[in-house]
């Protein structure tokens, strides 16, 4: 299956559209690639620091919503990163040259817009995850009402 470009998907533009492409998607899972550069909005000379991994999780998984959305012929909606539980990770940058691959795996989905993810990154070629955290997510279903009033449907 050919998958759609990530700008499709994900309600980001420009520079803070971080994924460069998605690899596979199903379901509960989708698997997106990072390539790091001295370009990078959020790099420095040597690289990308580690801290900006959750922030690619979490385009991961805007990703996916975009992927099920699409799957249905629905819209892509803006959704909200609620935190993370224990982002671990054990490289203190992600260099540049090297490229990551964001695996999202969705554990829980509730009908009232809160999902649970898990998710690591791993450097392509590489062993093991470098990076590893469970990700708490929100999309309600009226963006704009949810944050004039802080109505979620």
């Amino acid at each position: 299956m050919t998958m759609p470009d990530v700008r499709e998907l994900v309600p980001h533009t420009g520079q803070m559209m971080l994924l460069d492409r998605v690899l596979s998607a199903d379901a509960d899972d989708l698997c997106a690639e990072v390539r790091i550069h001295a370009g990078s909005v959020l790099g420095g000379e040597e690289g990308v620091g580690a801290w900006v991994g959750i922030e690619y999780m979490a385009q991961a998984i805007a990703a996916h919503a975009g992927w099920l959305a699409r799957q249905r012929g629905a819209a892509v909606k803006v959704g909200f990163l609620l935190g993370s539980r224990k982002y671990a990770c054990g490289v203190p940058l992600f260099a540049n040259g090297s490229v990551l691959l964001v695996h999202i795996h969705r554990v829980l989905q509730g009908e009232n817009g809160l999902g649970a993810f898990d998710c690591r990154i791993d450097v392509a070629g590489g062993a093991s995850a470098v990076a590893t955290a469970t990700v708490t997510v929100f999309q309600p279903d009226n963006v704009n009402q949810f944050l004039n009033d802080g109505n979620a449907v």
